[in-house]
């Protein structure tokens, strides 16, 4: 299995910080926030990693370089400017194969979130071993979290292992997702295209599963934050 870590957003919360450095490369208890991910990914055996970069994009690869220091094979999609999520994706497609993937995004902070967990969990067949027919296979497997202060209103219900556009409660996409390559076919290379969108057409059709982790997690996404993180004696 491969993953891509998104690392192509501006960080405009996070300014100033993010003026001088992108915001993957911030450290959180003496360690860049993507490479928490990158060692985690590794243990699991993931270690065919994707990474899309902009704003201030060549500072990745000087940081990071191929990967082999942290036990990894990185490879690098640059962006001219940021193209979203599902952009982003469509324009990587090329280097992800045609499995199923991990997508993560670079500013997520969850040291105990275990990789190997997210293998096989679009497996085509069913519980006897049966082929499942094309249309009743899910195309993308969502982790999602509580909601965060500033995101009360979460994103998504779950239901079982199935995910849905409404119901309670609901729960946050936690930037983390397992996806069939083929859902960003119909994307043009360097097209700008947000997933949500895309995820909620598939989920009205049932095909999206999903999960409640209930881990550390947090979405760095202010100074104040990254300074909690960073507090001595943290629970992390």
């Amino acid at each position: 299995m491969k993953a891509m870590i998104f690392a192509a957003g501006r960080g405009e919360r996070m300014r100033p910080l993010t003026d001088t450095c992108p915001k993957p490369l911030l450290k959180v208890r003496g360690r860049p926030l993507i490479v928490w991910q990158i060692l985690g990914l590794v243990r699991a055996g993931i270690t065919e990693i994707v990474i899309n970069h902009a704003h201030l994009g060549h500072m990745l690869p000087e940081a990071l370089g191929d990967g082999s220091q942290l036990g990894a094979q990185i490879v690098y999609s640059p962006e001219a400017s940021a193209l979203e999520t599902a952009g982003g994706i469509a324009h990587a497609r090329h280097l992800l194969g045609e499995d199923p993937f991990l997508a993560i995004s670079g500013d997520i902070y969850m040291p105990h979130f275990d990789f190997e967990q997210v293998k096989g969990v679009l497996e085509d067949n069913d519980v006897w071993g049966n082929p499942l027919p094309l249309d009743q296979r899910d195309v993308a497997w969502l982790y999602l979290v509580k909601n965060p202060t500033h995101h009360p209103d979460g994103d998504f219900a779950l239901n079982g292992f199935t995910i849905a556009n409404e119901g309670t409660p609901t729960y946050t996409f936690g930037n983390i997702g397992v996806y069939r390559p083929q859902m960003f076919d119909a994307i043009t290379p360097g097209q700008r295209v947000k997933l949500g969108p895309l995820l909620r057409e598939y989920i009205a059709r049932g095909q999206v599963g999903g999960e409640l982790y209930r881990g550390l997690w947090v979405n760095v996404g202010t100074t104040e934050q990254l300074e909690e993180l960073n507090a001595p004696l943290h629970g992390a």
